[in-house]
């Protein structure tokens, strides 16, 4: 039998267990013109917490009773697709289950010889894409500019720090724990992260670690760390809005400092972006980040949970912080 984990019912504020199911169904038939897949990697990210609510956005939300869906890595092991064959490793958006079928659309081959096969959902898939093309499309990056990022500690966020200092610019991260400080000034290369829970003053250690200003405040979290880095942004400063982590599970809309007479008066862009806008772009973009991973000037983190049972468990730790750099089931 196969397993598959549905969608149970709509969380209310923070996912719980319950808000999932498993069920097992028969192992698929492989038809003409498609492939047999076995899940090998998983990856669980905050932006699926939108899709489980019935709003409309950006994508459908997910139907309840129907399979959950995210980028997966899955070995090839029945093809009937001239485009693929037994023992190919593809990446793309699935269904959380063992084994599934696909006519091949939206597949792409992955190379485990180049890369380790986890990389594909992370610094090498839509975390580096996200990164790279976010901070240099929207952010605009400057030589000797400031940039702050939040949710520095993730999987996202641990890469554009990386990218900023590439291109020349200082960088702060803004994290949850004394640890992820450390591991962001150790080994991403920041050259100064904050802790924003033993932080008495988040605005005034912004303003402290930033002496020149902030240029460019790459936002994961919304909230009120973005409250406390907006009111240390410079003239001209560039927003881009990658994720609001701190607000996903939010049953009333809260109240913050109003963004308008800050965005006016320092002529700051605030855009919000979803990469797949920007897909024209990745071809170049997966270029650059290979290049820079092969040179070892791209490092990467990832917490790797074991099992496919695992997979619910880990979605909801993304949203108490237990995660350094991508989370990753492996089943």
């Amino acid at each position: 039998m196969n397993k598959v984990i549905i969608l149970n019912n709509r969380p209310q504020g923070k996912p719980a267990l319950n808000n999932f199911k498993f069920i097992s169904e028969e192992l698929p038939v492989t038809k003409d013109g498609a492939v047999l897949l076995k899940t090998v990697y998983v990856s669980v990210d905050p932006y699926l917490r939108g899709r489980m609510n019935d709003t409309k956005s950006y994508v459908p939300p997910f139907e309840l009773n129907k399979p959950i869906q995210s980028g997966i890595i899955a070995e090839v092991i029945e093809s009937k697709q001239a485009d693929f064959k037994k023992g190919d490793f593809v990446s793309g958006s699935l269904e959380w289950k063992e084994y599934q079928t696909s006519n091949g659309k939206g597949l792409q081959k992955v190379n485990q010889n180049e890369a380790k096969l986890s990389s594909y959902l992370g610094i090498l898939g839509m975390t580096g894409l996200t990164a790279y093309l976010g901070l240099t499309e929207i952010g605009l990056p400057k030589k000797g500019e400031t940039i702050v990022v939040s949710g520095a500690g993730g999987a996202v966020g641990t890469v554009v720090g990386q990218i900023g200092k590439l291109l020349g610019c200082k960088v702060v991260g803004v994290t949850g724990s004394d640890e992820k400080v450390d591991l962001l000034t150790s080994k991403f290369n920041f050259d100064h992260a904050i802790n924003y829970k033993t932080t008495p003053d988040l605005k005034e250690a912004v303003k402290s670690a930033c002496p020149k200003g902030v240029d460019i405040y790459f936002d994961n979290v919304g909230g009120e760390i973005s409250d406390a880095v907006l009111a240390n942004i410079n003239k001209y400063a560039r927003l881009p809005v990658c994720g609001a982590i701190s607000l996903y599970n939010k049953t009333e809309v809260p109240v913050g400092p109003r963004l308008q007479p800050i965005i006016l008066t320092k002529s700051a862009t605030m855009r919000g972006f979803i990469i797949g806008d920007l897909s024209g772009k990745f071809p170049a973009a997966t270029k650059q980040l290979t290049a820079w991973m092969k040179a070892d000037k791209l490092k990467f983190s990832e917490t790797i949970v074991e099992g496919f049972d695992n997979i619910p468990q880990a979605f909801i730790d993304l949203f108490d912080g237990k995660n350094k750099g991508k989370m990753i089931v492996k089943v």
